[in-house]
């Protein structure tokens, strides 16, 4: 019985029993062949991989994940009467979704569809939805699907709860049958082409735990009577969308199950929202690239004790770092580069020891550099950016505790003494860019120790002396080591001298040459010069 119902379907072109969802041209197989490779296999289809039977309605589930299926969906899967799910995601598959599939009866029981991570191109078909009664998950992300975002997904599935278009091209408005979706607890329509505002419909569907609408054209602002509704919001990511503007409304402080908040990447101002205090599971806050300004010291960082990412580079916040922010003790990225914060940092940065990146470059710290020696204790440390601020005095001897660090950029500050030789102790270092100080002092040859140094810029200090030959000092350029007139290398063109071998006295015949070379040298550039003059005047007043 299951075998009459698949023939005209299903192909085995070897015994790995792949269902033929496909009608390639160029790979298309004959009705007849069809047949003879199903009478060759001769078992029950129920057996074959990727299918599962229902005793009762036959086959209940086609799961063929990442099977390197490619082609066109063939519409006469619609034959397959009560499937309840079907996952075709993470294969090849193009085209169009056929109508004859998406109108047929086979639809109308499905709760489950998956045909992420493939090519499929067009529009959804608007009539499917109007028919899948018991639909509960569709995941279409990853794929070229154009048009509008479909709305009628919830007008007879009222039990939809995860709905995922993103990865795609869809454009347009957001739909307002959404806001009937009052079982959706997951939205994702994030890396579209989505434009207009959040409509307030959207709002109602108040079930909603996960809501991504990122990589837009989103406008417009957020309004406090429509974020107080989605009290079960565990996740908000409307980032990258440029044109949200506006402030981030007290009323976000009643989210009190967020835990990861992404708005960057648009144009939000006012204050850091010190209502964010009262969400005290959230363990990731990026607000990078807005216009928020004001100080942090309105804001209670200690009861975010989950706190494991704050980003707020590229903004216009002033006054130094709040005392409470070094109260999360889980933090491991802390980012607050080109921004204008003032002041230092306190010891309790000591707190910090989970860190692995921190960015404070860009703004006007000072005398940060002894604060400098507690973050020794931050042996997970990979990142330490300091760049471009008023930081003084020598760099710390202790931040070659920092065994894990791979990152680390001092420059354009005012720093001056010594390169540490500790330094050599960082034998994960990737990148080391300490330009545009006032260092002083000789490079240290143990730094050739160094294997993984990728980058390195010590240009526009005091240093002298040869600089480290081998390792990977052979990889960079002089441009590494430019504006430093005191270093001397083959790279630089300047030939170290050698204190052991005083250069020989210069013999008379030598030195009658040398003068009779300059007088001649001298003569021809009189005349060149007084020539180009005469040229350049000439063209000025003619």
């Amino acid at each position: 019985m299951c075998k009459n119902r698949l023939i005209s379907w299903l192909v085995l072109p070897s015994f790995c029993f792949v269902l033929v969802l496909l009608l390639s041209i160029s790979r298309a197989c004959t009705e007849q062949e069809k047949r003879s490779l199903l009478q060759f296999n001769d078992t029950d289809c129920c057996m074959w991989e990727g299918i599962t039977c229902n005793g009762k309605r036959g086959i209940s589930e086609v799961s063929l994940p990442s099977r390197s299926l490619e082609g066109h969906i063939s519409p006469s899967l619609g034959d397959i009467h009560g499937m309840l799910r079907l996952n075709l995601s993470g294969n090849t598959l193009t085209g169009a979704l056929p109508i004859q599939l998406m109108s047929s009866s086979s639809i109308v029981s499905l709760d489950a569809l998956n045909i992420s991570s493939n090519f499929f191109t067009g529009v959804f078909p608007s009539t499917t939805w109007m028919k899948t009664r018991n639909l509960v998950a569709l995941n279409a992300s990853n794929n070229s699907f154009s048009g509008w975002m479909p709305s009628s997904f919830c007008i007879s599935s009222t039990d939809m709860m995860m709905l995922d278009l993103s990865y795609n091209q869809f454009s347009g408005y957001i739909n307002l049958g959404l806001g009937k979706c009052s079982a959706l607890r997951i939205l994702k329509a994030g890396h579209d082409n989505i434009t207009g505002t959040l409509p307030d419909e959207l709002f109602s569907a108040t079930s909603l735990e996960y809501l991504s609408l990122s990589n837009n054209q989103l406008e417009g602002t957020l309004k406090a009577a429509n974020i107080i509704k989605l009290r079960n919001l565990a996740f908000l990511d409307l980032a990258a969308n440029g044109f949200i503007s506006g402030k981030v409304p007290d009323s976000i402080g009643q989210l009190t199950k967020l835990e990861e908040l992404y708005l960057d990447r648009n144009n939000l101002s006012g204050e850091f929202p010190a209502a964010l205090s009262k969400c005290t599971n959230l363990r990731i806050i990026k607000l990078r690239d807005n216009n928020f300004e004001g100080e942090l010291n309105k804001v209670n960082f200690s009861t975010l004790s989950n706190l494991r990412i704050l980003d707020l580079c590229t903004n216009q916040v002033t006054g130094p770092i709040p005392e409470s922010l070094y109260s999360c003790n889980n933090m491991i990225a802390l980012r607050l580069s080109l921004n204008q914060f003032n002041g230092q940092l306190s010891e309790r940065v000591a707190n910090l020891k989970a860190l692995t990146f921190i960015s404070l470059a860009d703004n006007n710290f000072t005398n940060i550099t002894n604060t400098l020696h507690v973050l020794k204790s931050s042996r997970n440390l990979t990142v330490l950016l300091t760049g471009c601020n008023q930081l003084t005095g020598a760099i710390p001897l202790g931040i070659g505790h920092l065994g894990a660090l791979a990152s680390l950029d001092l420059s354009l500050n005012n720093l001056s003494g010594e390169i540490p030789q500790s330094l050599c102790n960082l034998t994960n270092l990737q990148v080391l860019v300490l330009s545009d100080n006032h260092l002083t002092g000789p490079i240290p040859p143990e730094l050739d120790g160094l294997h993984f140094l990728s980058e390195l810029d010590f240009s526009n200090n005091d240093l002298e002396g040869p600089i480290p030959t081998g390792g990977q000092f052979e990889t960079f350029s002089n441009s590494s080591f430019a504006g430093n007139p005191k270093l001397c290398s083959p790279i630089l063109a300047r030939q170290c001298v050698s204190a052991e071998a005083p250069p020989a006295p210069i013999t008379m015949r030598e030195q009658t040459m040398d003068n009779t070379v300059f007088a001649i040298a001298f003569s021809a550039f009189f005349v060149v010069g007084v020539m180009y003059d005469q040229i350049v005047l000439s063209k000025v007043s003619g």
